[in-house]
């Protein structure tokens, strides 16, 4: 054994000596928890079943809808009861909970269709509902939250959140699953957006880049669990780039526009136009 393999082997040992320390980050029964590649696989799947005609599985040779649907419903089936089995430690629960899941999917593309019409008619530059299926992360973060939101309503834990964060890795945008969203919301370029776990919006709501729905503080930390944390946005409100709205008891009232950068801890009334006086601009030619 020469010199190099000899300090791999120390080093080896000393980290393998470090992971019986019992902290949480020295767990390695990985037979236990869920599997972030498994749950990436099933957004995708999922997708497929949400948008049927908008992608192409090379392994599928039978060209038929319910051939292909049910293959693609008994991997997904397979593995989501898999998952929630771990996250669980129920096997029979997990089996109950993935058949409730699947009961709701056409609820889920009945709101997703909605949200696909929101960003039709509110973006001038969509050339047609194809291209916001194919390219909008708007609707594809909207797609995986209303989907993740499904398992939250159930009581699943940590897959929604995997979920959602797996699209805010894609997209820039983090919608927590434990947010209630209502139909026809619009998300325009998104990057930069955060929805907090306890944010209500109703109807008809458009937001753009960098808007923050969040909380007050987290100083609280646990102790804030299930309290509600984030603001309430009523029907047809529009909050345009890096508007700040915090707190549980700030409520946005419907038909309401917020203007960029604008920040609230405070309830507005409905039909209200929030904006930020012009500021004092500054040029200066070279000489």
């Amino acid at each position: 054994m020469n010199t190099m393999e000899k300090q791999i082997g120390k080093i080896v040992d000393t980290i393998l000596a470090d992971y019986d320390n019992g902290r949480d980050i020295d767990r390695i029964d990985l037979q236990c928890l869920p599997d972030r590649d498994v749950v990436v696989d099933m957004i995708e799947k999922l997708r497929r079943i949400v948008f049927p005609g908008f992608s192409r599985e090379k392994n599928y040779r039978i060209y038929n809808a319910r051939h292909n649907l049910s293959m693609l419903m008994e991997d997904v089936m397979f593995n989501l009861n898999r998952q929630i089995a771990l996250v669980l430690g129920d096997e029979e629960q997990g089996r109950e909970l993935c058949l409730t899941f699947f009961q709701q999917i056409t609820k889920v593309r009945a709101m997703v269709q909605t949200d696909l019409q929101a960003a039709f008619d509110g973006d001038p530059a969509a050339s047609g509902k194809e291209e916001i299926i194919f390219s909008y992360p708007g609707l594809f973060a909207i797609t995986v939250y209303r989907l993740a939101h499904e398992l939250h309503i159930l009581g699943v834990p940590l897959l929604p959140r995997m979920m959602t964060e797996y699209a805010h890795s894609v997209t820039g945008i983090d919608i927590h699953p434990g947010a209630a969203i209502g139909e026809y919301f619009f998300i325009d370029h998104g990057t930069g957006i955060v929805i907090g776990e306890t944010t209500v919006i109703g109807k008809n709501v458009k937001i753009y880049q960098g808007v923050t729905l969040g909380g007050l503080s987290t100083k609280g930390g646990q102790s804030l669990r299930g309290s509600r944390r984030h603001p309430t946005i009523s029907d047809n409100v529009t909050i345009y780039a890096n508007a700040t709205i915090l707190g549980g008891d700030t409520v946005i009232g419907s038909d309401s526009v917020i203007g960029a950068s604008a920040f609230l801890t405070d309830s507005v009334a409905p039909g209200t136009r929030v904006s930020i006086e012009n500021q004092p601009l500054r040029f200066k030619t070279k000489p």
